[in-house]
């Protein structure tokens, strides 16, 4: 990193920390480093670029917060792994949408059974709560690690062809609309951050209480009647949700 020592001293009025993180952050993101590969230390970093220990702190503090690098005690500051996204803008199943981006994904089911509606559940679905419904757990593998626990409610009826289905490979979205015929509409989300109770942490291979992505998500057909309703618990330091926003202009 010492080439760059001299284009950033006295020439630029953006502070020093600041343009140490965007040098950093540029060679991430070019792969010229590369995910868990160790940063040079805080005085090599201090000698390369002549800067105080304060400055170069300030840099690597804003990268940690950006979620580029991570710190061990005791050895120095390392590269993280990048996140898999989710365009949150568009209905797409977790399969569907990181194969389009080049992931490999899997599924693990955990479990699949036939209950009576909880409250919840029966609110969500629009039925009573003495009414079947199935359950199905599975764990979401992105490139050959375990990055969601999926916890999907629908009917019995739907329940009963989906146990017959390779679940494994393929999206319950896709499996809905081209083998059964329903065409999906539109899904209602909340999102929430919470930690990792002994159940996720077993589950996605995470410390309990580590950060956990959780989303409720709705979906309905386009008659407008709920179809799928879900829980989706995404490691939080492995996922992430993007959706952009426009602002509306006054008139």
């Amino acid at each position: 990193m010492a080439q760059h020592k001299e284009n950033i001293l006295g020439v630029n009025p953006i502070p020093m920390y600041a343009q140490i993180k965007e040098l950093v952050r540029g060679k991430i993101m070019d792969g010229t480093y590369q995910s868990h590969q160790q940063l040079p230390s805080e005085s090599e970093m201090m000698s390369s670029f002549n800067v105080s220990r304060i400055t170069v702190r300030q840099a690597l503090s804003d990268l940690q917060k950006e979620g580029l690098v991570f710190k061990v005690q005791g050895k120095g500051t390392f590269i993280s792994k990048p996140k898999a996204f989710q365009n949150v803008t568009r209905l797409q199943g977790f399969g569907e949408a990181m194969s389009s981006m080049g992931y490999e994904t899997y599924s693990q089911v955990v479990s699949i059974k036939f209950q009576v509606a909880n409250r919840a559940v029966a609110m969500r679905l629009q039925i009573s709560e003495d009414e079947s419904v199935c359950e199905l757990r599975r764990i979401r593998f992105l490139n050959r690690e375990p990055v969601s626990l999926d916890v999907t409610y629908v009917s019995e009826a739907i329940g009963k062809r989906l146990q017959k289905e390779d679940l494994a490979s393929r999206d319950i979205f896709l499996i809905l609309e081209n083998d059964y015929g329903y065409n999906l509409d539109v899904a209602q989300l909340q999102i929430e951050a919470i930690l990792a109770d002994e159940t996720l942490a077993h589950h996605l291979r995470v410390q309990e209480g580590s950060p956990i992505l959780r989303i409720e998500r709705l979906t309905y057909s386009a008659d407008k009647k709920p179809i799928d309703f879900e829980y989706l618990y995404y490691r939080g330091d492995a996922f992430q949700y993007r959706l952009s926003v426009e602002r509306q202009q006054n008139n």
